[in-house]
């Protein structure tokens, strides 16, 4: 006898004691072997599920539960992993920011300039809609470049003091301020 069937059963061989093949049960609700159950997120429908529809399977569970639970007396319940994603989204508290649009002009080469535009979205106002209309406005190319910032091509800084209390009228003109020429 070689040492390896002295050390037991090979990879792959039968086990002794066991009726091949082998029946698995799965779960009506997650869809997984009745012993992978508990790592579902929502393992109380799934032994509602299997009280209705395997009571002997649900008995045999509660047993290697009960024996369980004696073995983690110290635990008070499970915790569970729950998986990630967009279940739950964290809303981000917004920082008190002195509610005011700052306007600029920017050189852009030798003889151009761009208005450059911030403060917006303290007003609650959609940053690539206030580009959208100033585009469509002075017939220019406009553009969203940070978190609250729109390029405006040309030099329009004059004509938005009207035009943005005019769109959004919960802008007032005493809430827009000239910062002159900048560099960006």
């Amino acid at each position: 006898m070689s040492s390896v069937e002295a050390a037991g059963p090979q990879f792959g061989a039968p086990i002794p004691g066991v009726q091949y093949p082998l029946k698995v049960l799965y779960c009506g609700n997650c869809s997984l072997p009745l012993e992978y159950c508990e790592f579902y997120p929502d393992y109380e429908k799934c032994k509602q599920w299997l009280e209705k529809n395997m009571p002997n399977e649900f008995e045999r569970v509660l047993q290697l539960q009960g024996e369980s639970k004696e073995d983690d007396a110290g635990e008070d319940e499970k915790k569970r992993q729950k998986r990630g994603g967009k279940g739950v989204l964290k809303t981000k508290k917004k920082e008190e920011v002195p509610k005011k649009i700052c306007l600029s002009r920017a050189p852009r080469g030798k003889k151009k300039s761009v208005t450059v535009v911030t403060g917006m979205s303290t007003f609650d106002v959609d940053l690539k809609v206030a580009s959208k209309f100033f585009a469509q406005k002075f017939s220019c190319g406009s553009s969203v470049t940070g978190d609250d910032e729109i390029v405006i091509q040309g030099d329009v800084k004059d004509e938005l003091f009207d035009i943005i209390p005019e769109k959004w009228p919960e802008i007032d003109e005493d809430f827009i301020d000239d910062l002159g020429d900048l560099k960006r």
